[in-house]
């Protein structure tokens, strides 16, 4: 059950009807759950109203992405508007997708909506003559439009330097981790009676997805069918996700390979990532210590991994931006699939770290006994590993 975000929504929509309205920029990693706030958004609005594009699916050549966004809108076009069959280049065809986006109106006269997803993905028209400044050209465009707008991308780095120097009506929103409650609602609908160890299990989901909705909802739906099953943990649920052909795991493996194809340098990338899934963090004479490369050319590839948000930086140590990718890249950049015993080590040492500690159960527990019976029945299953 995917979780909803009514706070995110309401912010939302109160920058679209602000006057003047605003422009805003959802941020978010691969897995936050950006389209499926857009789609909601768009029954909210009313899909008279409104038109959802996922940029990322139909940016092929300018006059076909012209050609789709027409042809799927709710919006007729202004009678002096270019049609797509019209459209002699590249540069026309873009102009004229320009022109749509900013003079279609809604039924009535009033201005359309517009919910472009994957936003950045316009920089695929680059490579065509005439067009050397796409993203800017639409940035520009969508300052000047009467019409509301919503941009969502999953490269945070790349959007911040495109909006640098933006209007300032453009508002950029970082999509926020689920809270405890949100997951909370989410298990509560996925489920037909309540458990008496809810709130620990949610308290485990929490932790264990860092609070990313496709990780959230893989465990939450994972744990709604070993309940039908007799029940189970989340630490157990995690595990059966991220054996080959899970839902994580395919989700990190799409958005490992996604993320290196978008950058540049992608086998010394993914040397780099093997690194770090070793140890994190690490500083820049470290990594290239173990790289075997010069400080030099190990910086240029970090930056490019920081451009696609595969890392990040702080004070001067490099560490994984998703610590789920990170573990996939532990069990998966191997020669073979992970067998079930490296599959469990593997898990229950990252559940080890970020599930809170148990809390002694005496004054005077004796040590490494300490909780011991108030864990038999918590959900999360941790088995201690030497």
């Amino acid at each position: 059950m995917t979780p909803e975000r009514p706070v995110l929504e309401r912010r939302l929509l109160a920058a679209l009807e602000a006057t003047p309205s605003r422009v805003p920029v959802l941020l978010g990693g691969c897995g936050s759950g950006r389209s499926f706030v857009l789609l909601r958004l768009r029954d909210l609005i009313g899909r008279g109203a409104c038109q959802y594009v996922n940029v990322e699916r139909v940016a092929t050549t300018p006059e076909r992405f012209l050609q789709s966004l027409v042809t799927a809108s709710p919006f007729a076009p202004p009678l002096h508007a270019a049609s797509p069959a019209s459209a002699g280049s590249a540069r026309e065809a873009f102009d004229a997708t320009l022109a749509f986006l900013n003079t279609a109106r809604a039924s009535g006269g009033g201005p359309a909506t517009f919910l472009l997803d994957e936003a950045l993905e316009c920089r695929t028209f680059e490579s065509f003559p005439g067009l050397r400044s796409v993203l800017r050209d639409l940035v520009d465009a969508l300052s000047a439009s009467p019409n509301r707008f919503v941009l969502t991308t999953r490269y945070v780095a790349r959007a911040h330097r495109l909006l640098r120097d933006a209007p300032a009506h453009f508002e950029v929103i970082h999509v926020p981790p689920l809270t405890r409650s949100e997951i909370a609602a989410a298990m509560a609908r996925g489920t037909t009676e309540a458990s008496p160890d809810r709130d620990e299990l949610v308290r485990a989901v929490h932790a264990l997805a860092d609070g990313r909705p496709a990780y959230v909802t893989a465990l939450t739906d994972a744990l709604a069918q070993m309940e039908r099953r007799g029940g189970g943990d989340a630490v157990s649920a995690l595990a059966a996700q991220l054996a080959p052909g899970g839902q994580i795991e395919t989700a990190c493996r799409f958005c490992y390979e996604l993320r290196l194809h978008r950058a540049r340098g992608y086998g010394a990338l993914k040397a780099i990532l093997d690194v770090l899934a070793e140890e994190e963090p690490l500083t820049l004479t470290e990594i290239a210590t173990r790289l075997r490369r010069t400080p030099g050319s190990t910086k240029d590839y970090l930056s490019w991994l920081e451009d696609v948000d595969l890392v990040m930086s702080r004070q001067k140590r490099y560490s994984f931006s998703d610590p789920m990718l990170r573990l996939w890249v532990r069990l998966h950049c191997r020669p073979v699939p992970p067998a079930d015993d490296d599959l469990a080590r593997e898990v229950q040492t990252y559940a080890l770290a970020r599930l809170p500690r148990p809390e002694p159960t005496g004054a005077h527990a004796p040590a490494g006994t300490a909780g011991t019976e108030a864990d038999r029945g918590r959900p999360w299953g941790i088995i201690e590993i030497d």
